[in-house]
């Protein structure tokens, strides 16, 4: 399993890099491995306002549809357009290919976010 440093992660399998007052946010390799073979990702609009804790997308893999939650709030200002022909991209470079992109509401929510240690612990423990 790839955990990157310099980066955050929630506890919903997703991570999150900050630059300014943006983020991208996309699906670690621990949630891509238990998603399995990715088919399809519905995406949010831009401009969309969404709070910490709301679904942002349904990733469809041939096993199930699960929800990717927003780790913070912020406002939509770019989709992922590639993963729209190409979903598997999820599957092969997890954290090269992020879902969207948001101007962060409140960055002190950051503080409730893992780092890569806290995260690789917990991704341990749920292991077990």
């Amino acid at each position: 399993m790839k955990i990157v440093e310099g980066i955050y992660y929630s506890k919903d399998h997703e991570w999150i890099k900050v630059e300014g007052d943006k983020a991208c946010i996309g699906i670690t390799d621990y949630a891509q491995h238990a998603l399995g073979e990715i088919v399809y990702v519905e995406m949010p609009e831009v401009d969309d306002e969404l709070d910490s804790g709301d679904a942002f997308s349904v990733i469809e893999s041939v096993k199930a549809a699960s929800d990717a939650y927003m780790p913070l709030s912020g406002t939509v200002i770019e989709i992922n357009e590639e993963l729209e022909d190409s979903p598997e991209l999820l599957n092969s470079s997890p954290y090269e290919s992020w879902i969207l992109k948001v101007k962060i509401s409140d960055l002190s929510e950051l503080d409730s976010l893992m780092n890569h240690e806290d995260y690789k612990a917990f991704c341990e423990s749920e292991s077990h």
